[in-house]
Parts: structure tokens; sequence; C-alpha cells
């Protein structure tokens, strides 16, 4: 519990103020905190409800498709404003969340780009959020430091640290710390609005600029309001428009109908859009969860070679291209093994993962881990070569055009029983870390992050309700899943030990698990219930 603190007008802090927050959370930061919050925060229900509105003419089987009021952005001959010099090669990126330990190291990575994550690889605690900003801060000053306490290790940055891109948090997620006037603020103008006002400066200075990732669009309207936003921030601090550069996800099966619309948007900001594919299947699930010719298999066999995810694969570049922006690819969250023979398994499916990619034409790709780091630029260097960026020059006009039809194509495979047992064993253990206060878990040899999660919990709903079978027979009920969940709970408990199942909140993870999984509607986000678990002790 905590009191609520005014230091600017309408801007309430609620949650613990401790000494080193103050610099971050100044009165000046605060003002312009509350200029956003006055202007955009109310936009923000809106684009909300259109999301609402959208899902219910789909949950009546009109399916998504290619809007036709904006078939003449689509059609027209248009460009981004640009890509600065330090963003045009980023063949390679690391991501994590904002541990100060993570930045360093991160940022130290052979790699091209570091995306430092308020998202789905870090759970949203009080002090997370505003520690993470004090770390970024300290990055971008080159001051960062971190000696660990258990080993005396000491971390700093090198000389040639990689470009810093922040991503904040997706629209639907508050942040319940600070209130503007009595209301919860969207994390991602609280991410936002931190990140720019204390490093803009610093990083223009050095040369680069304030970048950043926006997560989760799902249309052209939502990049609107971050358009305004950064205009309204550019002219504010009498900067050139396009000074803020920007890279979308496209993470969400509505988005990948609106790409040319959300470039055009943010045309004067935007530098690339990127393949969030994790995400991008928990929401083909979510969008078309009332579809019963449209259920997905086990999550393992839903590979970037299945024909829905190559078509939006090669739209996004084919799209991108067409308008002077960079296409990345996707995760690699592999975490490599001291195992030799564990290693060469994990590295040769990172090269096949990234020959795929880059064979397609995308100009970069992302790794969870720098061990990857080597094997992924190995791969790109290959098809980019030293003399060029990206892969820009790769048009892939000679395709014949995507349909919708090849965007939505039902994905072949089964669901069984093994599939089930694990989406249940590594959800039950990312829900309890994350609702402990981390977001990035390394489960079984993968670096896991919120979307695992929401695709076990939202396939093994999607299966209950259109009455699948598993590959021995079995019918998936409601109860089925009710009886696995306690079994391989107990699995979980031998993996890990008694001690560390005792004192972990795993009985909390699985009791929300099961609501989502057996609720007669289809939640949004695990993240939105998970957050009131979270953030309990410090909102008042």
């Amino acid at each position: 519990m905590s009191q609520a603190t005014e230091l600017v007008k309408g801007i309430d802090v609620v949650g613990p103020m401790q000494s080193e927050y103050q610099q971050i959370l100044s009165p000046e930061a605060l003002a312009f905190v509350a200029e956003l919050a006055s202007r955009f925060a109310p936009g923000v229900p809106q684009l909300l409800a259109g999301r609402e509105a959208r899902q219910a003419m789909v949950d009546a089987g009109q399916l998504p498709d290619f809007l036709p009021e904006t078939k003449d952005i689509r059609d027209g001959d248009w460009k981004i404003l640009g890509i600065p010099e330090d963003l045009r090669d980023r063949r390679v990126e690391i991501t994590g969340p904002v541990d100060r330990k993570m930045i360093i190291n991160a940022l130290n990575a052979r790699v091209k780009v570091f995306m430092a994550d308020f998202e789905d690889s870090l759970a949203p605690s009080w002090d997370k959020v505003v520690q993470g900003q004090i770390n970024l801060r300290d990055a971008v000053a080159g001051t960062i430091e971190y000696t660990n306490p258990a080993n005396g290790k000491h971390y700093q940055l090198d000389d040639d640290p990689a470009v810093l891109i922040a991503r904040v948090r997706g629209l639907h997620l508050k942040e319940n710390h600070i209130l503007f006037d009595g209301q919860p603020l969207p994390g991602a103008l609280v991410d936002f609005a931190l990140y720019f006002y204390h490093n803009y400066r610093a990083l223009l200075k050095k040369g680069t600029g304030p970048y950043f990732y926006i997560p989760k669009l799902q249309s052209h309207l939502e990049a609107r309001w971050w358009a305004q936003v950064f205009a309204y921030t550019e002219e504010k601090f009498c900067l050139q428009p396009g000074t803020i550069k920007v890279t979308c996800l496209i993470e969400t099966l509505p988005a990948v109908f609106e790409m040319d619309e959300i470039l055009y948007e943010l045309r004067n900001n935007i530098v690339a859009l990127n393949c969030g594919r994790w995400d991008y299947i928990f929401s083909y699930i979510k969008t078309l969860r009332n579809h019963p010719d449209r259920v997905l298999p086990d999550r393992q066999q839903v590979t970037m070679d299945k024909p829905f995810l190559s078509a939006y694969s090669r739209l996004l570049i084919k799209t991108c291209h067409r308008r002077g922006a960079l296409a990345m690819g996707g995760m690699a969250a592999l975490i490599p093994s001291k195992d030799p023979a564990q290693q060469q398994a994990i590295l040769d499916k990172v090269v096949l993962d990234k020959e795929l990619e880059a064979r397609n034409g995308h100009d970069g790709t992302w790794v969870a881990h720098p061990g990857l780091a080597d094997t992924a630029m190995g791969v790109f260097n290959d098809f980019i070569g030293s003399d060029l960026d990206n892969q820009l020059h790769i048009s892939r006009d000679v395709d014949a055009p995507i349909t919708a039809k090849e965007l939505l194509q039902p994905c072949e495979g089964q669901a069984t029983e093994a599939g089930m047992r694990a989406n249940i064993r590594i959800a039950v253990q990312y829900i309890e870390a994350w609702i402990t206060g981390n977001g990035c878990v390394p489960i079984y040899g993968l670096m896991e992050d919120a979307a695992t999660a929401e695709i076990s919990r939202a396939s093994i709903w999607q299966w209950i309700k259109h009455g699948k079978s598993l590959d021995n027979g079995q019918l998936i009920t409601a109860d089925l899943f009710r009886g696995m969940l306690e079994q391989e709970l107990e699995v979980v408990k031998q993996e890990l030990g008694e001690a560390r199942f005792d004192s972990g909140a795993f009985d909390q993870a699985a009791k929300l698990f099961e609501q989502l999984t057996t609720a007669e509607e289809l939640a949004d986000f695990l993240t939105l219930p998970g957050y009131q678990i979270l953030t309990q002790e410090t909102v008042s």
C-alpha cells in the first residue's frame, strides 16, 4: 500500500518513491507525461473499442480482409521519409528486458541493435518500470555499470555498443502507479514519455536518436494515434519532423491486412516493420476463435514454412521494400547448451530458420541470447554481403499477389497429448514467473516471454471450444485439461524440487491458467489479470 503523491497538477504517483526514482519522476518529466496524457490518453479507450467492434464482426462470421476504403493508399506511389544511417544495417538484433546486467550484456553483444523491452519480456512491476528507465538513462549516458553481489563480477559498456531501441508497452496495458485525473495512464505513454524526455538530447548528441519499437498494433488508426504523439513531441521540443524513429511489430492478424496503411500513417517516423511471429500465432487463434475450420495444431507444428505464416512473412517484406522500409524477421528463442551435440543441434536449427528469413528477403532478425548472435550474423552476412546494409533491393514484385485467403489458410497438423502437456508445463512456469516479477524466463532450452504462454493457453481453449480430439483419440474437454493440469503441476514440482515449488506461486499461477483456459470467452491477454496480481501490494 502506498500514499499518492501529486508532484505535478493532475498527476498522482501511486507507488513507493525511492530517492533514486526522483530524477526519473521529476516534476519536469511528469509535466511532459501530463501533457501527453491530456491530449492523447482519451483516445486510447476509443481505439480499444474499435478492436472489440472489429472482433465482433469476425466472431459473427466476417473474415479479416484488406480494407476497401484505403485501396488508394495501397495502390499509391509513396515512400517513407527515410532511415537514419545507424538504423540501415540491422541484420541481427538482440532483445531482452530492461534489467541492468541484461542491458550491458546486450549492448556489448556482437549485434547491430539491442531492443530494450518494457513489454512482453518484462513483468511491469513498479520497481522494474522505474529502474528500467534509470538503467536506460545510464546506458545512453555511457555510465551504466553493474557488479554481481554474488561473485563480484563487474560489467560495463564496451567502446562500440549496439544501437539502442526501446520497446514500450502495448496500448491495452495500463500503468497503475501513475494516475492522471485519478485514472491509470496507458503504460505505452508513460514508457515513451520518460525514455524520450530523459534521453533525446544525449542520443542526438551521440549521432543516434530516440528510437522506439511499437508492439501489438491492430489497425492504421492506432498507427495514426502514435504519429500524432510523435508529431506533437517533435514540435514541443523543436525537433525536425521525423527525428523520432519507430519500428512497428506486425504481430496481430488484423494488422497484416493494414501494413501499407500503417506505414503511410507513420511515414515521417517509421523505418521498419517486424514479424512478431509468436504473438502473430496467438493473434491468429484469438481473432479466428469462433471459426472451427481455423483451429491450429500443437504450436510446435506451427512453423514459418506453413503457408499462412510464409504468406505473412513474404507480404511484409514486399510491402516494406516497396515503401523504402526495412523488413525485420522473427525471434530465435533457443538458448545455447554446454553439451557439444546439443549445441550443434541448436545452431543447426538457428541456421535453417535464419536462412529461410534471409532467402525470403528479410533485412535482419532477432536472437534472444548473445550466444546465437554469431550464427545468425553469419547467415545474414552470406545473403547481404559486406557492400550492402540490407536487402531493400529485393522487391518480390515478381511474386503473385498475396491474398486474404493465403493469409488465413488453415494449418495442417494435430493436437497431441504430448503437445498439450508441454503447453501446460510451460504456461504454468511462465505465469508463475510473471506474476512474481520475471517476464523473461528460460524454460526447457528456450528463452520464453509472454507470447508463449498466450499461445499455450489459447490453443487449449480453442481445442476445448471446438471439441477437438488428441492424437490418442481423447476428446479435449475442460475436465481433461484440469486433470492434466494437476498431473503436470506434479511434474513441474519434481523437476524444480519441492523447496522451489513450495516457495513459489505455482498454485496461484495454475488457478489463473485454469480460469483463462476454461472460460466461456477467450480473454484478450493473460497479462491483464496477471498485472492485477503483480501490482496488488504496490497500489493502494
